[in-house]
């Protein structure tokens, strides 16, 4: 049985115009131990999915589906007080921009340890102890002396770690990493996905990836989801996609990385993909 199901799952946003469609009947399973991908540009409803998933989408969200299931419950039919026991300790978010995410009012030591005492009820001495074998755990030097700290005291690198160590406090089942290396430079990005891929393995944890960068998704998928415009375009094991993509988009973002190019001008994918000739191959 899949970790988490999605059949069929629509999300619209009610704008002055009309409904938005943001996301246009997506499905996907992510099985307990196997990394999945999702890729595309941005504002092809890579986010939303994910975040129609955990429930964290705003009233102004209308999501629909045929199936929501989550390690064998329905999170369509669940109650708002059983879905946030969930959030967060079976099912949790890295979410994109680290210090956005992070409350600037409240030490980080203060946020980790929120989430230690809601889900896990852990007194004080045991917050403190877990909060400081987590942030060894993702690499935060001074573990001690750095909970004391305020997020804007961090450098970007350091609050991502922060994000995963808060992410992985209740060791869930499935972990959703959005954009987990946006804005940090190459040597912190490779520390970032290294650590992500040993937290994924030695707690064999689901890991949804949504990333632009497929780089990032041949060095750390089993499997591959295409969106476009909202719309799945193809899934794939992540060297049939790398070898045979099957969508005029898929190859268009790959034909558009700088190690493809065949000119002295890196192509566009609008350049290369007219979506009016795509709508046979969307899945």
């Amino acid at each position: 049985m899949a970790l988490l199901e999605i059949e069929n799952l629509v999300v619209e946003f009610q704008t002055s115009t009309g409904p938005f469609r943001a996301v246009d009947g997506v499905s996907l399973k992510v099985d307990a131990g196997e990394v999945l991908a999702i890729v595309g540009e941005s504002g092809s409803g890579k986010s939303v999915s994910m975040l129609a998933a955990m429930g964290l989408l705003p009233w102004t969200a209308k999501v629909t589906a045929d199936k929501m299931i989550f390690d064998g419950q329905n999170l369509l039919g669940m109650s708002g007080a059983k879905r946030r026991e969930i959030i967060g300790k079976d099912m949790s978010m890295i979410f994109q921009e680290p210090i956005a995410s992070l409350n600037p009012c409240f030490t980080v030591g203060f946020q980790i340890e929120e989430v230690l005492r809601i889900h896990l009820g852990l007194g004080k001495a045991e917050r403190r102890k877990r909060a400081i074998e987590l942030f060894q755990a993702v690499g935060i030097p001074d573990p001690a002396e750095r909970l004391n700290h305020f997020p804007h005291q961090m450098s970007g690198g350091q609050c991502q770690r922060v994000m995963i160590a808060i992410a992985i406090a209740c060791n869930p089942k499935l972990l959703i990493a959005d954009e987990p290396t946006t804005a940090l430079d190459v040597t912190i990005q490779k520390q970032i996905l290294d650590l992500l891929m040993r937290l994924q393995t030695e707690h064999r944890m689901g890991l949804i990836m949504i990333t632009h960068n497929m780089g990032v998704v041949a060095e750390t998928a089993d499997r591959v989801i295409v969106q476009y415009k909202g719309r799945k375009m193809e899934e794939a094991d992540v060297l049939s996609l790398f070898e045979s993509p099957k969508s005029d988009y898929t190859r268009a973002l790959l034909a558009a990385l700088p190690e493809n190019a065949t000119g002295d001008r890196l192509p566009t994918i609008g350049e290369l993909f007219n979506p009016n000739k795509t709508v046979e191959g969307a899945a």
